[in-house]
């Protein structure tokens, strides 16, 4: 892709050293299904209940869908939920990132304390149900329209197969003639964007994910087969990050589910649920 303002891309920035360390720490991660609504967030009319098209893990802190993700100006409150620091192969690699991205913007694109303290892993690929005639897998390797709200640049890492990536016009969404710029993702690429056309006027999407390399990540999911791995890194002001103890106790149940399940596997949310039951008896917190 050419050079354009606000943008950036890296087909090759991630090293072969890089893809195995972070692949390794793959291994060790068990991502969660999530639901959209909950107990206390219900769907709106005319909406129902409903399943997130992929598996995801976040670190740094997690939006669960059911509290509405992250929407400034008025949807800051109890949404980012304190999760597992960036483990080393991806830190060192945002810490490029952000030197990167420091040189492109500046003034408005680039709030002050911007740093790249929240990323969503994203798994892409299809899944196994099973109905009346039998076991069908489900592609769901697919993002719908959608702008991220965290404010400054965004930056997404891909491995595996290409994803084909396109940003959209606020005024023809969902036709063919709406798009304004595509790319494709390559394995080890680097995209930032940031600046107010490309993030706030433009919606962007995944359109498609490619198999034409046959590339599978052996990941944690029973039922799901994962081709392609996106962490996408964004800025959420640190003021807005909060201890799952201290979330509201309607917001505290609604996610108790998932916090349970991730404990399972990871000794940062087993400290969390223990430092929230401390709490609630009086009891001195763990350290």
């Amino acid at each position: 892709m050419k050079k354009i303002p606000g943008l950036y891309y890296n087909r090759f920035f991630v090293s072969a050293a890089d893809r195995r360390e972070i692949l390794e720490w793959l291994s060790g991660i068990y991502p969660i299904w999530e639901y959209r609504y909950s107990e206390n967030n219900p769907p709106h009319p005319g909406e129902t209940q409903r399943q997130l098209l992929r598996p995801v893990y976040w670190l740094g802190n997690w939006q669960f869908a059911c509290l509405n993700y992250y929407h400034p100006p008025k949807g800051i409150h109890n949404r980012c939920v304190r999760a597992e620091p960036f483990p080393a192969p991806l830190l060192k690699l945002v810490k490029k990132i952000e030197g990167i991205a420091r040189k492109m913007y500046s003034g408005r694109d680039m709030p002050e304390k911007w740093h790249l303290n929240t990323c969503l892993l994203n798994f892409y690929g299809s899944r196994v149900i099973q109905d009346e005639d039998g076991e069908k897998r489900i592609d769901t390797a697919r993002v719908g329209e959608h702008k991220d709200f965290e404010p400054g640049p965004v930056a997404s890492i891909s491995l595996g197969e290409r994803a084909m990536f396109q940003f959209v016009s606020s005024q023809q969404r969902g036709e063919r003639d709406g798009v304004v710029l595509q790319q494709w993702l390559d394995d080890g690429s680097l995209q930032i964007f940031g600046s107010h056309r490309w993030k706030n006027q433009l919606f962007h999407r995944v359109q498609r994910v490619d198999r034409r390399e046959g590339i599978l990540f052996p990941v944690n999911v029973e039922g799901f087969e994962t081709r392609r791995l996106n962490f996408t890194f964004r800025y959420v002001p640190d003021e807005h990050i909060v201890p799952y103890s201290s979330l509201p106790a309607k917001a505290r149940d609604d996610v108790r589910g998932y916090m349970q399940a991730l404990a399972k596997n990871s000794e940062f949310f087993e400290q969390e649920l223990k430092k929230t039951e401390s709490k609630k008896s009086g009891q001195p917190r763990p350290k």
